[in-house]
Formats: C-alpha cells, structure tokens, sequence
C-alpha cells in the first residue's frame, strides 16, 4: 500500500501479527486528511446486527472536500454472511472514491470475501504472519531500532521471555523502555530484568535453555515459575536436554558440529547453542548428570519432595555444590 499514487478499490490485512495489521491501518488513515478528514474516514466493527445497507450505504457515499474516502472494517472475518456477500457483490463495480480496508486475524483463502478482494489488483491482500520463534529476536531489535534504541540479543530474548509473543505488546514495552532511557542509547538484558515484569508463561525451552548455559540465577527463577507444571516432565525434558548435550560433544570432538539437529532430530535454529553450550561441562560430566537424572526420576517416582529434588539437580547441572 506504501508507495503507491493511487490506491486500490479494497485491501485485506489479514494474520495473526497485531501490530502489522495496526501499522498497516494507520497508513491507509494517512491518506485523508484535512478539514474533511472525519467525514471521508469510517472506521466499523463487524458485528452480529450489521446490516448489508449500511456497510453499502457507507461504501457508495462520495467524498467531502477531497477526492478520497476510507471505510475500514475490523474484525472482518466474522462479518455476517449477508455483509460479506454484499461486499463481493460490491468489489464488482466498486466506487472509485473510495477504499476499503478489511482487517481480520483470520480469514480462509478459499472464501469468497478473500477471493474478491484477492482480484482487485495486485497486493490487494497484505499478509501479516507472525514472526516464528526463531525470528523474534532479530525481530525485537529491528523494534527498538524504531524507538531510537539498540538492544542486544540477549536481552531481546529475555524481553520476549517476560512480555511473550505478541509484537503489540513486545513494541509497546520497548517504546515504555526507550522512554526510560531518553530515546537513546543501549537496551541490556539488566535494564529489561529490572523495568519488566514478567507477565508471560514460562515456557519449558526457555529453562532447558537456561541450564544448558549453566546460568544458576535465571535458571532457579525459572524453575519457582515452573513450579505448578509436573516434576516428572520437566525431568524429563532435563534428561532429554543433557542427551543433546552429550550427542552434541560426541559430534564436536569428531568435528561435525553441523550435524547435531540432524543427529537430535531437530531443526538447526533449535540446537544453534548446543555447541557452545556442551563445551561449558567439563569431560565426563555431562554423562554424570545424566545419571544423576535418573536417581532424580526414582527418587521423584517412590515420592520425595519434587520442589527439592529438582532444586538439587538444577544446582548440579549449573555447577552450584
């Protein structure tokens, strides 16, 4: 849509990417403005009682003062079925004054609503995906570049950890922290720790993570978070983890590092620090841990305290005696 002299009769924003769909929404604002703006913008909410001559009422209407008018629609994946129809029916000889804008989390391609609005020209349908895990680090620094900040890796990562995975709220965190520093300056892992509460779900890989970097503090952090899950999976994703490791020295002293995902069964962004982090054990350790997991599986199984027998395991894998 950026960029462009002319717009087309309609767009669809469509995924699961909130903030691209908001970003992409206030472009399309943009382009009216003036003494006419509110006149010439309409801006609805699909809804159970909206009604086809309405939404075609508001379409047709020619603009005030200038030679463009918007309607946009959010929540278009749940318009009712006679909105929807009337607005294919429209796509057909659309008003050329006009454009509309439907916004929707999700919409199928096979429908109709997404097809007639696929045909009206191209990049008519704009694709708002959200980024993959293993995206969202690159992702959150390219963020805060835009807040006039710079943010390394590791403390992108530990903001995800604590906000999760909604870019909305991710962008908003880092515009509150850029705030803090002046709008200048070096986000670091510290300054997210100390400014950011923690309101997302810890999630199981963030802990293996942590261990497997044998960073004890973040790791017992973790695991109190973790407390409600069960003692006997969390082992044995522990146990799970260790057997990469091991797998993964095993290959490095053959010099095959690249062939630890494979080796795993796990895709290249899933074990990137296996290397680096299988060279933190010293020889023989890791293997020792491993059995240590499963006097840990015993103990938990004949019914010791799993908040204590988890606590001494983690202690050992971070070489905390």
């Amino acid at each position: 849509m950026a960029g462009t002299t002319r717009l087309l009769p309609a767009y669809l924003v469509v995924g699961p990417d909130e903030l691209k769909r908001k970003q992409t929404v206030t472009r399309l604002r943009a382009h009216v403005e003036g003494p006419f703006a509110d006149f010439n913008l309409e801006e609805l909410v699909a809804s159970a009682d909206m009604e086809p001559v309405g939404v075609l009422s508001s379409l047709n209407t020619l603009p005030m003062g200038g030679d463009l008018r918007v309607v946009i629609i959010e929540n278009a994946g749940k318009l009712p079925k006679p909105v929807s129809e009337a607005i294919i029916e429209y796509l057909k000889a659309p008003n050329e004054s006009c454009t509309l804008l439907l916004v929707a989390e999700t919409l199928a391609k096979s429908t109709r609503l997404y097809k007639a609005v696929a045909k009206v020209g191209p990049r008519s349908v704009i694709e708002c995906g959200a980024p993959k895990r293993r995206d969202l680090t690159p992702y959150v620094q390219k963020l805060a570049a835009a807040h006039g900040v710079g943010i390394d890796a590791d403390a992108a990562s530990e903001l995800v950890s604590r906000v999760g995975e909604s870019t909305t709220m991710l962008d908003n965190q880092l515009s509150a922290l850029s705030a803090l520093l002046g709008g200048q300056g070096q986000l670091t892992r510290a300054f997210v720790e100390q400014n950011v509460a923690r309101t997302a779900e810890v999630k199981p890989w963030e802990f293996l993570d942590r261990i497997a970097e044998r960073d004890a503090r973040r790791s017992f952090e973790l695991l109190a978070l973790l407390r409600g899950n069960s003692a006997i999976g969390l082992l044995s994703l522990v146990t799970g983890r260790i057997r990469e490791l091991i797998c993964a020295r095993a290959l490095m002293a053959r010099g095959d590092a690249r062939g630890i995902a494979a080796a795993v069964g796990k895709a290249d962004w899933q074990v990137r620090g296996h290397a680096r982090n299988a060279g933190r054990f010293a020889e023989g350790e890791l293997e020792g841990l491993l059995v240590e997991c499963a006097r840990a599986d015993r103990a938990l199984k004949t019914g010791a305290d799993a908040d204590a027998t988890m606590a001494v395991l983690v202690a050992h894998i971070c070489g905390v005696r």
